[in-house]
């Protein structure tokens, strides 16, 4: 009877191992699937084309909200101008607030340009705070106006 316990712990103990082992062999691919993704992410080399540059930084623009208003930024018409320069690698955005005493300016700020400095091209983030033409309800888009039930 001692013997069929010390067979039947030893299976156990077989088995643990082979589901041990067979963890191991699974994490080992998945890490390097992962490695093999980002090699090849990186072997990437190309660089994105002005056009592309400056749609990811409408994209990313359109996920920046005044904590106040139900509606990003871009749609609001808060941003002027959104620029690259190929030369020196500079994304360059001009942008205003519905008010000059905004009192989110230094988290909507701060969002734009973490937005920004993500986008794969550009170096360097050239971010100009404007209150030069003022903002008004005229510069919304349809959507936004509708948004907010300004139609």
């Amino acid at each position: 009877m001692a013997e069929v316990i010390k067979e039947n712990h030893d299976a156990a103990e077989i088995d643990s191992r082979i589901v041990s082992n067979n963890s191991e062999t699974d994490e080992q691919n998945s890490l390097e699937q992962i490695n093999e993704t980002k090699d090849a992410s990186d072997n990437n080399t190309e660089e994105p084309s002005e056009d592309q540059i400056l749609a990811k930084a409408i994209e990313n623009l359109k996920t920046v909200f005044d904590p106040e208003i139900p509606v990003d930024i871009y749609s609001l018409g808060l941003v002027y101008k959104i620029d690259y320069t190929k030369e020196d690698k500079t994304l360059h955005v001009d942008m205003t607030l519905t008010a000059p005493s905004c009192p989110a300016a230094d988290f909507i700020l701060e969002d734009v340009r973490q937005k920004l400095v993500s986008i794969k091209g550009p170096e360097k983030v050239d971010l100009r705070l404007v209150f030069e033409p003022e903002w008004n309800q005229d510069m919304m888009s349809e959507e936004a106006k509708l948004e907010l039930g300004c139609l």
